[in-house]
């Protein structure tokens, strides 16, 4: 017997039914829902302790209640056999049109739950994506006696920090489950002497090594052992002022590093930080908690720490530029007219240079502020455009370079260009082969070596059946392109998507997209 729920990972349960994995897979289900205990009653036809005993594990189930229940919130929650794998049926060669506003960003509202250990007091985020990849982070911090509320509008989260974490309970299913518990580290340096932690997964993107992240937090006084699945940390807190030097400007480096720096006593600056998105996300909510920054928006950041965090802070969460560009590809690709709105402007710029040159004609609104009042953002109209290959070759930098996690988004782009465009993607050796799945719906695409590609175009996109990528920008360009294909596509097992988007082909089909999902 399998307990499964839509987006949500799954757990196996004994021909009794494991009531507490059913009960966690049921408050999930309705969260993701939006819905309060409540709203599930009345559906129900119940009381709320009675949902509130079945949330907690403390309810006798019976199979009969669980097929009301997965009735009540449209989700699947118990089904005898192996859990049915999500698929999408594409029918593509449609133009889009319409308006549609880009989601909270996920990196942004990873880092920030990892951050709430840092503060006694009452943290609440506003506008939390809600993700698989945000739900993991969730279970990980309730798992350690972390209170995470959601409120009754599925979007708002409130986080209150035990006095003590209970580590030796963490959620290791959940926790092996997302490369950003790697972000524990820094939060946890200035709370704990001793701590475990499980190792990192996430996409399968080829080598990603955590050195970066231990070169930097040995300056903090941290010292691990890995073991067999686990990191064994030992921390001799320092005092005074520090310098470190980040050997990689990478996001989750710099963030750990501004989290172990905000935790001490002292003034703590980091050369080669990372001034990404994420990481002024970061920055503004430190800042609501009392930790000077200096240097935000800068490769250069002076930490000014405090020890006893405790505040009552509220923050709501920036947009996301990855989903932006996630958004505008579909526009671009089946020659549509649409805008996308709240887009990071500051975030984007490189993107929509190197789509001008490649002739993509675009319209931008006047600036306004997002809801945190710090982050500038903009509405973005692409018109249907004749693409040409760039002069030079499409490669990431770090901010304010083309973002990594855009890159994948311009092999689509590129297949639909006249001429042949190099993307040279440096920074992962698995990622460039997973886009040469391109070529089953008629690109050109060529693997150079683990790094490049060389995609000619225009292709005579058509429709065919892939499986869907192991890695999250891959499976979404997969996507883009099956909706400018003629005829029918299948994307089959795709469920890695809601790793990192919300809703996403729901979003598609409200601009006019034609996908339905299906199960087997």
């Amino acid at each position: 017997m399998t307990v499964v729920t839509d987006a949500l990972p799954t757990a196996t349960a004994t021909p009794a039914v494991d009531a507490a994995q059913v009960g966690a897979l049921v408050r999930g289900a309705r969260q993701n829902r939006g819905l309060t205990q409540a709203q599930l009653a009345e559906r129900l036809g119940t009381s709320q302790s009675a949902v509130h005993r079945i949330e907690q594990g403390r309810q006798n189930l019976s199979l009969e209640l669980i097929g009301r229940i997965s009735a009540a919130l449209d989700s699947e929650i118990i089904s005898v056999g192996a859990p049915k794998r999500s698929h999408l049926l594409v029918e593509g060669g449609h133009q889009l049109e319409g308006r549609i506003e880009v989601n909270s960003s996920k990196n942004g509202a990873v880092a920030l739950l990892c951050a709430s250990l840092l503060n006694s007091g009452r943290t609440v985020l506003r506008g939390v994506a809600r993700i698989v990849e945000v739900d993991r982070i969730v279970d990980v911090l309730r798992s350690v006696g972390v209170r995470a509320t959601w409120a009754p509008n599925g979007r708002d989260l409130e986080i209150v920090r035990p006095a003590t974490l209970d580590l030796a309970n963490i959620d290791v299913d959940a926790a092996v489950r997302t490369r950003s518990i790697i972000m524990f580290f820094g939060p946890l340096l200035g709370l704990e002497p001793t701590f475990e932690l499980p190792y990192a997964g996430g996409c399968d993107l080829g080598t990603r090594t955590v050195e970066p992240h231990m070169i930097a937090l040995r300056r903090f006084g941290l010292d691990v052992t890995a073991t067999a699945g686990t990191y064994r940390a030992t921390v001799t807190p320092g005092t005074g002022d520090l310098s470190i030097v980040l050997t990689e400007r990478g996001d989750t480096v710099t963030e750990n590093a501004l989290m172990a720096a905000a935790g001490r006593d002292g003034v703590t600056t980091i050369r080669n930080a990372s001034p990404n998105y994420m990481v002024q996300d970061l920055c503004f909510y430190l800042e609501l908690l009392g930790v000077r920054i200096e240097g935000i928006g800068t490769t250069t950041l002076r930490v000014h720490g405090r020890l006893g965090i405790d505040a009552d802070v509220e923050y709501a969460v920036s947009e996301d530029p990855v989903e932006a560009m996630s958004l505008l590809t579909a526009g671009i690709v089946t020659s549509s007219e649409i805008t996308v709105a709240r887009v990071p402007i500051e975030f984007m710029e490189i993107e929509l240079a190197t789509l001008a040159e490649m002739g993509q004609r675009y319209t931008l609104s006047d600036e306004y502020l997002a809801r945190n009042g710090r982050t500038r953002l903009v509405d973005v109209t692409v018109h249907p455009s004749e693409l040409r290959a760039p002069i030079d070759k499409i490669h990431p930098m770090p901010f304010p370079g083309l973002n990594i996690d855009n890159l994948p988004f311009f092999a689509v782009i590129a297949a639909s260009a006249t001429g042949t465009t190099l993307i040279h993607d440096w920074v992962y050796e698995g990622r460039a082969i997973h886009l040469t799945d391109l070529t089953r719906l008629g690109a050109d695409v060529r693997l150079m070596d683990a790094h490049r590609l060389q995609i000619t175009g225009p292709t005579r996109w058509s429709g065919a059946e892939v499986s869907c990528p192991p890695a999250l920008r891959p499976a979404v360009v997969i996507l883009l392109a099956m909706l400018a294909s003629k005829g029918t596509s299948v994307l089959r097992g795709v469920d890695i998507i809601a790793r990192g988007y919300e809703q996403l082909t729901e979003r598609l089909i409200e601009l006019g997209a034609h996908i339905e999902t299906f199960r087997d």
